[in-house]
C-alpha cells in the first residue's frame, strides 16, 4: 500500500512508548498507536508528548498509523524580515 492511500489525521501525542511507537489521540477522539515515518527517522525529527501531528491511517486497520508530519507551534510569523539593520 502506498503512503497516498492512507488517510491522513490530525491528533496530539499522548504518550511516547518504547520502540519508536507513540499514542496519539486523534481530533475523533479515539485513541491509536503510531510509529515514525522512515523519512521523520531519517532526518530526526523528535517528537515528544504533546505535539501535534499528522497521522496517515490506513482503512483496511484504523487502530494503527503511521506519523508523517510534526506541526510547528509558535515561532516567528512567515513572511519578510524586517531591515532592522539597514542604516
Amino acid at each position: 500500500m502506498a503512503k497516498d492511500d492512507l488517510a491522513q489525521m490530525d491528533g496530539v501525542v499522548t504518550d511516547v512508548l518504547a520502540g519508536g511507537m507513540f499514542t496519539v489521540k486523534l481530533d475523533t477522539g479515539q485513541n491509536i498507536s503510531a510509529k515514525l515515518s522512515g523519512r521523520m527517522r531519517k532526518f530526526h525529527i523528535r517528537v515528544i508528548q504533546g505535539d501535534r501531528v499528522t497521522v496517515g491511517v490506513s482503512p483496511y486497520d484504523p487502530s494503527h498509523g503511521l506519523i508523517i508530519h510534526r506541526h510547528k507551534l509558535g515561532g516567528p510569523p512567515p513572511g519578510p524580515k524586517p531591515d532592522s539593520f539597514r542604516r
